[in-house]
């Protein structure tokens, strides 16, 4: 089930929050948890086991590091067992067939494909990582293990943040789903913030990349230069706006419900660098690696050529998470050395008074970048790119093609480049009590329900991931 459907909106949503409210404070987790299985189960009823079977291992497993308190060799094995068995889930659905593949390519052999893991278990990737940080910070002592498999299970499995994020660490939600508080403002707030979200996805997301998927069809070796970057910066928005909306339908749904979700974005197409995009971008799923893998291995406290090693390993490891596929390799790769580069200019003053270059040099390196992301096949990858950056021989066609695009696409580029920017955000935060502004949003509902009538329902693009 997708939250940008008509079925979300006006059966599963509705319903949900009614037995939600009406439901007494001890049973509120119950409702929670029962809705929430269902919304899973809707379509991916087949690998509810493999979710069930990674909860009750974590539960078990986080009861036992701290009955074993005094027991450090004990309480390691259990860790390694709650890491190996979420981690080799994870491997086994996402990754296996890859590396058969890989070998297969790179050895000769003839290893046959695993039937029945072509569709990835949905959300495995975020459940999984935060189950990991739970079993890890239980084992540091910095939270208490949960009693409760209710609501453990809940944690775990609520809605709202189930399938695309925000990425939650255990301690900072337990006590939302211990004690909550619900008031008028706050269901207000809440259905803002999901509507706000339903728009960038439908209205934004959804049309803008349109442009891209037309290069698709079209063929990257027929479309001119000024074309690949327009299209390039299509799905740059697509991608921002399509997963920033989530974040914000998710924060949305989670506030109608009296728990209060993290940011995962802060405007990063106003970043200056590649490396503060990316303090910006999915910053749950940053925080994650910073916390659990980059400071763990020494950070940035053991001398540059040991910091830089360290960057490389977080990225190699982002890109591994985000797919099965050395493009995700080349995309990681890109930004490490990005990110390297800047930190090493970084140390010259002038850079520091740059003003306006450092958002062209951002402009330039994320789109290309995301087309690492985008395009799975590494010599289209290649012919993408050499068009992008004009490398082409013989290339003597016109530019016909992007001035077709940017006539019928440029106005919502346009818009899309001003919801970028916190001109918006702040003219929002203004004026969102006055009432012209809830005519606005109630407006922009029922525009989006129209468009997904007409258009029907476009799954958002981090389901894959």
């Amino acid at each position: 089930m997708v939250f940008s459907t008509i079925i979300f909106l006006f059966r599963f949503l509705p319903i949900t929050l009614a037995l939600y409210y009406l439901a007494p404070a001890k049973l509120k987790n119950t409702v929670l948890f029962v809705c929430s299985l269902v919304f899973y189960c809707w379509g991916e009823v087949r690998f509810f086991p493999v979710m069930l079977a990674l909860i009750l291992i974590n539960y078990l497993c986080g009861l036992g590091l701290e009955a074993f308190d005094a027991k450090p060799g004990v309480r390691k094995v259990l860790l390694l067992v709650a890491l190996a068995a979420s981690l080799g889930m994870l491997f086994y659905f996402k990754y296996a067939n890859f590396v058969l593949r890989s070998i297969n390519s790179l050895l000769g052999t003839g290893f046959a494909a695993i039937q029945g893991i072509s569709v990835l278990p949905l959300g495995i990737s975020f459940y999984t990582f935060q189950i990991l940080s739970y079993q890890i910070d239980v084992y540091r002592g910095e939270v208490s293990r949960e009693y409760s498999f209710l609501k453990f299970a809940t944690y775990v499995i609520m809605f709202p943040k189930l399938i695309s994020g925000p990425i939650t660490r255990y301690g900072d939600i337990s006590d939302s789903l211990t004690e909550r508080t619900f008031t008028v403002r706050g269901l207000e707030d809440g259905m803002k913030l999901f509507i706000l979200g339903l728009a960038a996805k439908v209205l934004l997301a959804d049309r803008v990349g349109i442009l891209w998927h037309e290069v698709q069809v079209t063929g990257f070796e027929s479309i001119s230069t000024p074309l690949a970057w327009l299209a390039a910066i299509a799905y740059s928005m697509e991608i921002y706006f399509d997963f920033w909306g989530y974040s914000l339908m998710a924060m949305g749904l989670g506030r109608m419900m009296g728990i209060e979700l993290p940011a995962n974005f802060r405007r990063p197409y106003m970043a200056r660098s590649v490396r503060d995009f990316y303090r910006r971008w999915h910053m749950t799923l940053g925080q994650w690696f910073c916390r659990y893998v980059y400071i763990p291995l020494g950070g940035s406290r053991q001398g540059e050529l040991r910091t830089i090693f360290n960057l490389l390993v977080v990225w190699m490891l982002t890109a591994f998470w985000h797919g099965a596929g050395w493009n995700f390799f080349c995309w990681g790769g890109l930004l490490w050395i990005c990110i390297v580069l800047e930190r090493q200019l970084g140390r010259l003053k002038f850079v520091h008074k740059m003003k306006v270059l450092p958002h062209i040099y951002l402009w330039l390196v994320i789109p290309m970048s995301w087309m690492c992301f985008a395009i799975t096949d590494l010599s289209q990858l290649q012919v993408y790119l050499d068009k992008m950056l004009w490398l082409v021989p013989g290339f003597s066609g016109g530019y016909e093609d992007a001035w077709k695009a940017l006539s019928t696409y440029g106005g919502l580029l346009l818009v899309s480049g001003l919801a970028c920017t916190p001109v918006i955000e702040k003219l929002y935060h203004k004026w969102q009590d006055k009432l012209p502004v809830k005519v606005l949003l109630s407006g922009l509902f029922w525009y989006c329900i129209w468009r997904l009538l007409l258009e029907g329902n476009n799954p958002f693009m981090y389901f894959s991931f």
